[in-house]
């Protein structure tokens, strides 16, 4: 479940998204073997294996520390419940105002590369694979993202955001709320 979900100012349909991004990219608490905080502390699986950061005062690469080989030719600073690369991290620090690379940071980071691809009402009106379409070319997991990495089907994603879905709606403490546009 997102962090910034527990202040109650995210819309139920997002959250899920979340959850769902989450989930594709293999750093859910219901994937990761490691994650001590549902995926806010999951670095990119690579040939050494699963690993997990505790340091979220900046990006965990941000140090110089250099890229994790994954496989092949292909090398990554994926980082965080959503895989956020370093060469980015400056780059949404300045523009988000963030403090660092916590669970709320990351939140923040993931809806506003959402707002860019202007996802945020295909999400809100349920448009769902439309949602990932536009997002296709953030998280290497997507359909049909071609960055050499597996992928799910929009099925598969889709089944996901539902299964989030309905265990939001369960749970009193969501409230719909605008504050995301």
């Amino acid at each position: 479940m997102p962090f910034i979900s527990n202040t109650g100012k995210l819309d139920t349909h997002l959250c899920a998204f979340l959850d769902m991004i989450a989930w594709s990219e293999g750093t859910s608490k219901n994937v990761h073997p490691l994650t001590k905080m549902d995926g806010y502390d999951v670095i990119v699986t690579g040939v050494s294996g699963p690993e997990i950061f505790t340091n979220f005062s900046s990006h965990p690469f941000a140090g110089r520390r250099p890229p994790k080989h994954v496989t092949g030719s292909l090398f990554s600073s994926a980082s965080g419940r959503y895989q956020f690369l370093e060469v980015h991290w400056n780059y949404y620090k300045e523009k988000l105002k963030l403090n660092d690379f916590g669970p709320r940071s990351q939140d923040l980071w993931a809806l506003q590369l959402i707002r860019e691809r202007r996802a945020l009402t295909d999400i809100k009106e349920l448009r769902i694979q439309e949602a990932i379409s536009r997002c296709s070319n953030i998280w290497a997991s997507f359909p049909g993202v071609g960055y050499g990495q597996p992928e799910h089907s929009m099925g598969q994603l889709i089944a996901v955001f539902e299964s989030a879905l309905n265990t939001l709606k369960s749970s009193a403490h969501h409230t719909k709320s605008d504050n995301f546009n």
